[in-house]
């Protein structure tokens, strides 16, 4: 029995239960400071490149280790479920009249799908793992996106792939498309060799960015990213960055999609992770008319979900008003009525965008029953 505790034998059952779950690649990092990860966050949020995001800077120094977290952690287990898309995720944004949706959130969302798998990890684990040298039983957390864990140098200090120059884990086997989940355990596990970086040369994420998000490899401005435009901000999409966005309305995947370990990846096996036919390509004009029930509807059990009705139609009128679609136009002055005035405003840039002769027409009256200052600045913005 003693042999079934050992470091070895506690190190195989990891693996292969690990995998029995489904998941893809498995790691072990120590749970230390991670030098460079902490002195590139300072530098991010010194730069302001966080934007509205301030629990970053509030969490900043909890961050810099896992044991700052949990003083009692030992290592973390790095797990990696692959998402990988059946389609080239860049081939919608052709197709003007249809939104495009970020490929994680086409299906269930990932943090459901993963967070069972890792707590049947962690209570196995732990059930085999025996006793701390003061008696106790050892312990561990899991973590998917919901504590601050910098869960991508985590993966890189665990072997799973590289922080690339867009930020994002880079994996020799998957490319960029892996869902990230976290075992933090009171058991002191072999740790693995951290992944060596292989940009090399390479830029093409930094090119292929619509709103130019990246000052330098290896750092975002989040304020000009699309997921941050679409996803995290609530605050008004600045209107030189509208145009850029064309029709990305939650999340981008520009600079996942052309990285070259792409050639590697393969479609995701989770079922649950597979794009639901409703989510690839839906039409804005579908999209323009959801209220708030409709919208829950659509979105049940996806990450879209979590942004509202209110930022999603907003996000849709965006690429609404870059489709250059006249059969749009009528959708679009329905949205100057509605009830949000987050809606209302971008409604008025995509009427103008849309039809500006028409907006500057209707300009005076509309301005005269316009209460809400957001609204009545884009009106005013028309003819800037």
């Amino acid at each position: 029995m003693a042999d079934a505790f050992s470091p070895a034998a506690l190190r195989r059952f990891l693996m292969a239960d690990a995998h029995r779950l489904g998941f893809d690649a498995i790691g072990v990092a120590p749970a230390a400071e991670n030098a460079l990860a902490g002195e590139r966050l300072d530098a991010f949020v010194a730069a302001g490149y966080h934007g509205t995001m301030d629990w970053l800077p509030e969490t900043s120094e909890r961050r810099r280790s896992v044991t700052a977290l949990w003083p009692d952690a030992r290592a973390v287990v790095v797990l990696g479920l692959n998402y990988g898309p059946d389609e080239d995720p860049l081939g919608i944004l052709e197709r003007r009249d249809r939104g495009a949706i970020s490929v994680y959130a086409r299906h269930r969302d990932y943090h459901d799908v993963i967070k069972g798998k890792l707590k049947e990890l962690a209570g196995r684990l732990v059930a085999r793992a025996g006793t701390r040298a003061d008696g106790r039983p050892h312990d561990a957390k899991v973590f998917v996106d919901t504590a601050p864990l910098m869960e991508k140098p985590l993966g890189e200090a665990a072997g799973l792939g590289w922080q690339g120059k867009h930020t994002n884990l880079v994996s020799r086997h998957f490319g960029s498309w892996l869902f990230l989940g976290s075992v933090v355990t009171t058991i002191p596990l072999e740790v693995d060799e951290p992944a060596a970086d292989r940009c090399g040369s390479c830029r093409a994420c930094q090119d292929a960015c619509p709103t130019g998000a990246f000052p330098e490899p290896y750092r975002i401005d989040a304020r000009r990213c699309i997921s941050y435009l679409t996803i995290e901000t609530r605050a008004p999409v600045p209107r030189d960055l509208r145009p850029l966005m064309g029709n990305r309305i939650y999340g981008c995947d520009d600079c996942l999609a052309v990285c070259p370990w792409n050639k590697f990846a393969t479609n995701a096996r989770e079922a649950k992770l597979q794009a639901r036919d409703a989510l690839r390509a839906p039409r804005l004009a579908d999209l323009l008319e959801l209220d708030d029930a409709a919208f829950r509807a659509l979105f049940s059990g996806s990450p879209v979900k979590r942004i509202g009705r209110d930022k999603f139609v907003s996000n849709c009128l965006i690429a609404a008003g870059n489709s250059c679609d006249p059969a749009l136009l009528e959708a679009v002055r329905r949205r100057l009525e509605d009830a949000s005035p987050v809606v209302r405003a971008m409604a008025v840039w995509a009427f103008a965008a849309l039809a500006r002769e028409e907006a500057l027409a209707t300009r005076a009256l509309a301005l005269h029953n316009e209460g809400n200052d957001d609204v009545r600045s884009e009106w005013h913005a028309i003819d800037e």
